[in-house]
């Protein structure tokens, strides 16, 4: 690797949330002419920390920072803090100061918002000029107070598309029904798209003001909604209406996702008590035989394979492969994937399986052939392909231009674009973020590219991540896999006795190095773990913990995922590729896999994981694991050495245990790609 990378690396382990960018040898502070010092930085964090406490105590940490190009996010998040003793004045005058800044904007959003509390009606509509449902129930809030009356195509046709709605609009909507504007027809419409979006609370709170003779058919779409199995066994005493049937049809819907067997011993009563239109006898037999095959039930093959032609679909045809694999019936996935269109069949999944079953059928020179053409790509099949010909990977990586005076124009030209830098310097991800995406509106793929690039100069590393995703940035290795070193991945992982590439394509795949990543199971940080996880690792570690705002702190959350993937391997005897699938599905369910289908080779396994988001993460951390492996020793250890079957210990490399890594002096030309392919290309990044 150049002696770029490696200066390059030393850099930016001063940067990434540090609050110090003087370590880019002045490259981005000199063309930034909002940057601060580190001293300017350190001095706004802990100013920062009082202004989030409200009040003025703040100003004397901030004193000598006025013209410091984060200064408005102080006094705005004082104001924000103390918003209910504030007055019209006082947000006037910072919004005065601070025109066209974000902090002024979030003031006012705020200022209304407590407007709106005080039922100061004249105040609110003196100052609202749109800005999103809540604000705009507010607003009809206000004209209902002036006596004024709704009109559904003016006033609510708008919201009436959406599937909820916060709590601001409910006095509105009861206004409404006052007025006679919300007709039967109407709420059915909207009950309707709620369904469609899984809205249990819309199509309850709705059916309650339908007529009295429709409101048990509303509770009983609302029951099919929150409690499948029970409206099943309720649907007998349902009358045969047309509504009934849709209920307990998205009822068995929901049932067989969750448990397949239930949904089978459910649908016979369910299918003499209501009469079926073929349609919906389609979407049953549909759904029955796709989560069969899900749950690997004995018939599942030839109920996929019963299913009339206009029902196949991509999922459908997948299956079919996966259950023939789960059995390890080769001739079966043969048949399977030459039922697919081509463009399916292309896939680098199925042209890896399709190898694989040629192979198994004693056709090597044939199975060969498709490994030949797998083993070129940076993807996880083609690593696998590659291991089936004993052949080094190929990873041709690229460099992007670096163009400093576009750069220089680009910052010059947008102060936001110099505060969303300045923001991730000291740490306020999320903030920087907004900034980020207000400055680029409107900008050209090229800024773009070099806004990016100025962002990974600065250790700010997810804005190049998500920007170079796709295309030429695909090779833009150094850039996608940052090797951060400021946080200690390497000491860390060495620490908690896992291996670092591992660790590293754990970070990349949970968070896409966001260290205020959270998701939907309110799990936390580059590592994403729950606090109660994290808060157990730290007390049975020594490690410090402050509460779930640890676990945002990069080189906490970093020193308490290690342990916990250590902890997990001990379970699997140390196999990197189980304890990721545990890492993401949990322990319990990847028992549940085991037990159900002993005995397959670990490419069978993952490829028969259930749960697509497991299958695909499964994937990610083993490719990621082999990119990084290059980027720290620039050789790597093979796929397939990460995948011993279940229940052989697994041995790290010795000494010597890599395989070099080439890139081919003329690289095949792209070829089209599918879905599929460009998903792993992209390493669903």
């Amino acid at each position: 690797m150049p002696s770029f990378h490696h200066f390059a690396r030393r850099i930016r382990h001063l940067l990434w949330m540090s609050g110090s960018l003087l370590g880019l040898a002045g490259a981005v502070h000199a063309a930034n002419p909002g940057a601060g010092t580190a001293a300017q930085r350190q001095q706004f964090k802990t100013a920062w920390a009082l202004a989030q406490q409200g009040g003025d105590a703040w100003r004397a940490s901030a004193a000598g920072l006025e013209h410091y190009l984060l200064f408005p996010y102080l006094e705005g998040a004082a104001l924000q803090h103390d918003i209910r003793q504030l007055d019209a004045r006082q947000v006037d005058d910072f919004r005065q100061r601070y025109p066209e800044t974000l902090p002024a904007a979030d003031l006012q959003r705020a200022f209304l918002r407590e407007l709106a509390r005080r039922q100061d009606w004249n105040g609110f509509l003196a100052r609202y000029q749109g800005g999103g449902n809540e604000l705009a129930c507010f607003a009809l809030q206000a004209r209902l107070a002036h006596g004024q009356t709704l009109d559904f195509n003016r006033d609510l046709a708008g919201l009436w598309s959406q599937a909820a709605l916060p709590n601001a609009c409910d006095p509105v909507l009861a206004a409404a029904r006052q007025q006679g504007l919300l007709t039967p027809e109407r709420l059915w419409q909207r009950i309707d798209l709620a369904l469609e979006a899984g809205a249990t609370g819309t199509v309850a709170s709705l059916g309650q003001w339908l007529p009295t003779d429709q409101q048990t058919t509303a509770a009983h779409l609302a029951q099919a909604l929150r409690d499948p199995a029970g409206a099943i066994a309720a649907a007998a005493q349902w009358p045969d209406a047309p509504r009934e049937r849709e209920a307990a049809l998205s009822a068995l819907t929901r049932l067989a996702r969750r448990d397949s067997a239930q949904a089978d011993q459910a649908w016979p009563a369910l299918q003499s008590h209501f009469y079926w239109a073929p349609s919906q006898l389609d979407r049953v037999q549909y759904a029955l035989a796709l989560y069969a095959a899900a749950d690997y039930q004995d018939d599942a093959l030839q109920r996929l394979t019963a299913l009339k032609p206009e029902l196949q679909t991509t999922a459908t045809r997948a299956w079919a492969v996966r259950v023939a694999l789960a059995r390890q019936d080769w001739p079966r996935v043969l048949q399977a994937i030459a039922a697919m269109p081509a463009e399916e069949q292309n896939t680098s999944e199925w042209r890896y399986f399709k190898a694989r079953a040629l192979q198994a059928d004693g056709q090597s020179a044939a199975a060969d052939a498709i490994y030949a053409g797998l083993a070129g790509q940076t993807t996880y099949y083609g690593f696998l392909a590659a291991d089936r010909l004993q052949r080094n990977y190929q990873i041709c990586p690229d460099q992007p231009v670096v163009d400093s005076a576009a750069q220089q124009r680009l910052l010059q030209a947008s102060i936001g674009l110099q505060r969303a830098l300045e923001l991730a310097a000291v740490g306020l991800p999320w903030q920087a973020r907004r900034e980020w995406n207000q400055a680029l509106t409107g900008r050209t793929p090229a800024e773009r590219r070099q806004a990016a690039l100025l962002a990974w100069q600065a250790g700010w590393y997810d804005r190049a991540i998500s920007q170079f995703s796709s295309g030429p940035g695909l090779h833009y290795y150094e850039q996608r896999f940052p090797l951060d070193e400021k946080d200690g991945v390497v000491a860390k992982a060495a620490q908690a006795g896992v291996d670092p590439a591992w660790a590293y394509a754990v970070i990349r795949a949970e968070s896409a190095w966001m260290p205020d990543a959270r998701s939907g199971a309110d799990a936390w940080g580059l590592m994403q773990l729950v606090p109660a996880t994290g808060r157990q690792l730290a007390g049975q570690y020594g490690l410090p913990w402050n509460g779930t705002a640890s676990l945002l702190d990069p080189a906490t959350n970093i020193s308490l995922g290690t342990r916990y993937l250590a902890l997990l391997a001990g379970r699997y005897q140390g196999s990197p590729w189980l304890t990721s699938v545990a890492y993401n599905a949990g322990p319990q369910n990847l028992q549940r896999w085991l037990d159900a289908r002993p005995g397959l080779d670990p490419d069978v396994f993952v490829a028969t994981i259930p749960y697509h988001e497991t299958r695909e993460y499964a994937t990610r951390i083993l490719t990621f694991s082999v990119v990084y492996d290059w980027r720290l020793h620039h050789e790597v250890l093979r796929i397939s050495q990460r995948m011993p079957p279940p229940g052989q210990t697994y041995a790290p490399p010795a000494a010597g245990g890599r395989v070099p890594v080439q890139c081919p002096a003329t690289p095949a030309p792209a070829q089209p790609a599918s879905a599929r392919d460009r998903a792993d290309a992209e390493e669903a990044s």
